[in-house]
């Protein structure tokens, strides 16, 4: 077998043959209790290396160095020097763009030309688009009724940050969480994923090259016990997560209960409408890209299509061609479409949906069981369910991995139903010439993100979140960064009363 570094450049092969250590003040330690965290090489399933795994002591440290941080130099910088530090670390980030990509392939089986063409170009421009707001973030004078008073808000940060963000798009992750935290002042510990925490640490080399004073960028790899003792640490004031509706719900209880300041991207199963009046070509190519993206791996995946019956035949026949047609490999490969799951329990989970689908009756149009157990990569191939039913689990719930479930629909109000027909609200999109019936489907679908004819669109400058159990909140945009500013009103008597 080759070598899981083998095709590595050297920046990439450096570091990752270093010491991975936690960073806590702007410089690497290791880990309070001594233990470290095993990674593994998605498309080998291989021994990749370890990094030092976070404790409640090393979360405290690190809590510890983002208050003062707070209340020393980055707590006195000028607003503009904090957007020239942002635009600074978008540049190192650019110059360090092909480590970043191989790094992000090997660590989370991510295609490498997909990191080059989305992912790292996506991190550059979040720190860029922030970078801009630092200096813009004004407060106002307000009219007030009582004679002789000046009244004035001011915009603050809200304080120390936790950052908790998953394994599927590491470093654009990291990206959607720092920037806007640090353009508003914040200081931050982010916690990547136990599987995938080396561009967040390569992230952590970069702050220090950019100029960030010590401890306003912290990152604790760790598992879930190293994010709950975050969450629970009383000097947190700001909580922000990415990932399962499951998780979301416990940190929202405990966020809850300490009355702290709280976001959340959460889950999806977001339905995908093709109507009568489609492009036919465009809607398959989208549709396919839509929920395969990443092998299935997002939240934002379009993993319930609705098709009008007059169509649903040459839809599957399409999207089923194109499943064929996938090139599945390893991520350092250069013509690999799709990489493999993350993990052999990521793997496993997929399996077990897919199994429970054939069980339930299901029909997979194309595609097959993976095998019990992963051979040499945790590869699982695009698959296509027909004669689905409401119900199903594989109808119902999020599966995270490269599963399409279509369902027939004959009028638009069916389609509606059985779309809204769901816990979750992230996503929803159509297909469709008719722009009235668009922008009405629009309006009339639950979601925090509606897709007219594309899927996923994405800008910095563009709000993304969801309702419902898709989360709280949102990222990217100004939206995003109100998350991490407190509003204080400021009285001032100045005259006769």
């Amino acid at each position: 077998m080759e070598s899981p570094t083998a095709r590595l450049g050297e920046p990439a092969r450096t570091f990752l043959g270093r010491t991975h250590q936690l960073f806590i003040g702007g410089r690497f330690v290791p880990a309070a209790e001594g233990r470290s965290l095993p990674l593994i090489d998605p498309s080998t399933g291989a021994a990749l290396t370890e990094v030092a795994h976070a404790g409640e002591a090393d979360v405290d440290a690190a809590v510890r160095a983002a208050r003062a941080a707070l209340a020393g130099e980055w707590g006195r910088m000028p607003a503009a020097a904090r957007g020239l530090l942002l635009a600074s670390l978008a540049d190192l980030i650019e110059r360090n763009a092909a480590e970043l990509a191989e790094l992000e392939a090997i660590n989370a089986g991510k295609p490498v030309t997909i990191n080059e063409y989305m992912d790292v170009p996506a991190t550059i421009e979040h720190f860029r688009y922030y970078s801009g707001w630092p200096s813009k973030l004004e407060g106002a004078t307000i009219p007030v009724m009582t004679p002789g008073t000046l009244c004035y808000t001011r915009l603050e940060p809200a304080g120390v940050c936790a950052q908790i963000i998953p394994w599927n798009f590491p470093l654009m992750m990291a990206a959607w969480k720092l920037a806007p935290a640090l353009a508003a002042g914040c200081t931050v510990v982010l916690k990547p994923a136990a599987q995938t925490p080396l561009t967040a640490l390569r992230l952590a080399e970069l702050t220090v090259e950019a100029g960030f004073p010590p401890g306003v960028v912290n990152v604790l790899p760790g598992d879930d016990r190293t994010g709950a003792a975050l969450v629970a640490h009383p000097d947190v004031a700001k909580i922000a997560f990415t990932g399962s509706t499951r998780a979301g719900r416990e940190i929202a209880a405990r966020a809850g209960g300490d009355l702290k300041r709280v976001t959340l991207e959460l889950g999806g199963k977001s339905p995908n409408l093709i109507l009568d009046d489609a492009d036919l070509e465009a809607a398959i190519a989208g549709t396919f890209d839509g929920v395969f993206f990443n092998s299935g791996q997002s939240c934002v995946a379009g993993s319930r299509l609705y098709v009008h019956r007059s169509l649903h035949d040459k839809v599957v026949d399409g999207l089923a061609a194109a499943a064929r047609d996938a090139v599945v490999g390893p991520a350092l490969d250069r013509s690999t479409g799709y990489g493999p799951l993350v993990s052999a329990e990521q793997y496993h989970r997929v399996r077990e949906y897919v199994v429970g689908g054939l069980a339930a009756g299901a029909r997979l149009a194309v595609g097959e069981v993976p095998p019990a157990e992963p051979v040499d990569g945790y590869y699982v191939r695009p698959m296509i369910f027909t004669g689905v039913t409401a119900d199903m689990r594989i109808v119902r719930e999020e599966i995270f991995g490269p599963v399409l479930v279509v369902t027939p629909f004959d009028d638009v109000e069916d389609a509606v139903r059985m779309a809204n027909d769901s816990a979750y609200g992230l996503a929803a999109g159509v297909w469709t010439t008719s722009l009235s019936r668009a922008h009405q489907l629009a309006e009339r679908l639950r979601c925090g993100m509606f897709y007219i004819n594309c899927w996923a669109s994405g800008d910095p400058a563009a709000p993304w979140g969801g309702v419902r159990h898709s989360g709280i909140g949102r990222e990217m945009g100004r939206a995003n960064l109100d998350a991490y500013l407190e509003i204080k009103t400021v009285w001032t008597a100045y005259g006769d009363a």
